[in-house]
């Protein structure tokens, strides 16, 4: 088996290529920093919200059984007052990017994109996550009528200790985590 994980570098990403690293899977890191990531792998340098560059990789990267993706760019705060460039990023980040990405792949058996709770519970200064979020549901929904039968979700972990919050005021996360 041969999978691609997109945003592999750390977190969810890392973890689930660690486990197809164990299962003896051949595991293509992508990230814009994958050197980072502490995994016996092949690694590529990709910058997801960079569509020339996902056309090219995935050109150069074949066939692949899986494809995963886990990138995150975060844009929180209060709707009124969000940095829209953020919110712009994330999308590029989390939902573009990816998509240009299936449409360059050549998909076996699976596509695999990791969502999160924002779509479905609202949070305050959570806008953002919860519009690309949910745009990532229902992009998801779709691609798995027309590209079956390879095989397409979304999961959703819920809020997990990842350094996708080392962003955070050390308070606020310890406070978010505590809600939990």
């Amino acid at each position: 088996m041969r999978a691609a994980f997109v945003g592999g570098s750390s977190g969810i990403g890392l973890a689930t290529a660690r486990l197809a690293v164990d299962a003896g899977w051949d595991v293509v890191i992508l990230s814009r920093d994958p050197e980072r990531a502490d995994i016996d792998a092949e690694r590529v340098a990709l910058d997801i919200a960079d569509e020339a560059a996902v056309r090219e990789t995935f050109a150069a990267l074949g066939p692949v059984d899986h494809l995963v993706f886990s990138p995150v760019a975060r844009a929180g705060g209060p709707a009124k007052s969000l940095d829209l460039g953020a919110a712009r990023t994330a999308f590029e980040t989390k939902f573009w990017g990816p998509f240009a990405a299936v449409q360059a792949a050549e998909v076996r058996e699976s596509i695999v994109f990791v969502s999160g709770v924002a779509a479905a519970t609202p949070m305050r200064g959570g806008s953002a996550t919860a519009a690309v979020n949910g745009a990532l549901e229902a992009l998801v929904r779709t691609l798995a009528v027309e590209l079956a039968p390879v095989r397409v979700n979304a999961v959703s972990p819920g809020i997990i200790a990842t350094p996708t919050w080392d962003g955070m005021a050390a308070d606020d996360r310890t406070a978010m985590f505590d809600r939990l």
